[in-house]
């Protein structure tokens, strides 16, 4: 690939401004030499005013999302591209987020521009866990760990029950829940048929993964072993 097609798909701006800052000598190798937009020069040895550039296609990344954020490029609102460096907004091919966290749900969040591993996440085949932890209205009666486990829990406006999930009472209104599918609201409405409302969730883990020390609003880099840390969960 082109040395002006790489930058700009890695998000830095159009081809055009890339061109531009070619010319004006701001990409270089990683011994300072000026860079030429027609040289044959390796990813990690390109530099742009000094700095490595971002890695290839292929980026994965962890986020806490806090409250108050959407997953969306468009919404009027927050959205949790502002938590990322600008530029991964604009990459091609697209750095997507891994399924949804609604805006008042916290915790960690995947984004990834790798569409084979993407497909890998979220398929059902892959049967990854997903835990959450909820704050509730009201107590817990008592009976909702067997509803949900009992793999014949039917949600308002759905035509097939739900896949079994493991509730675990926390407190007499906190609860962890670990689920291996993912529609829409489904742990909000998950509580709201069994007479209960969520006032606060939170998403601890993915699979093997979980936000470790990661303060909300930050994010990390995944590499190969975290991969595997996600699919061994």
């Amino acid at each position: 690939m082109k040395l002006v097609k790489l930058i700009a798909n890695l998000g830095y701006g159009s081809r055009k401004d890339v061109t531009a800052m070619f010319r004006s000598g701001r990409i270089t190798d990683a011994q300072g030499e000026v860079l030429y937009a027609d040289d044959k020069v390796a990813h990690e040895a390109i530099r742009l005013d000094g700095e490595p550039l971002d890695p290839p296609a292929g980026l994965t990344l962890l986020l806490h999302k806090p409250v108050g954020y959407t997953c969306s490029t468009k919404d009027p609102g927050r959205i949790v591209y502002d938590l990322l460096p600008p530029r991964f907004r604009a990459r091609s091919p697209l750095l997507s987020s891994v399924g949804r966290l609604d805006r008042d749900t916290s915790g960690l969040l995947l984004f990834t521009d790798d569409g084979g591993l993407l497909h890998r996440i979220v398929s059902p085949k892959a049967q990854l866990a997903k835990v959450y932890e909820a704050a509730l209205a009201s107590d817990l009666r008592g009976d909702e760990a067997a509803v949900f486990a009992s793999g014949e829990l039917m949600l308002e406006s759905e035509q097939t029950a739900l896949a079994p999930a493991v509730l675990e009472a926390v407190a007499p209104r906190q609860a962890r829940l670990t689920l291996t599918e993912g529609r829409y609201h489904q742990v909000r409405r998950m509580f709201a048929a069994v007479g209960n409302h969520v006032e606060a969730l939170h998403r601890s883990r993915i699979g093997g993964l979980s936000l470790g020390d990661l303060p909300s609003g930050q994010w990390r880099q995944l590499d190969a072993s975290d991969i595997e840390t996600l699919f061994r969960g």
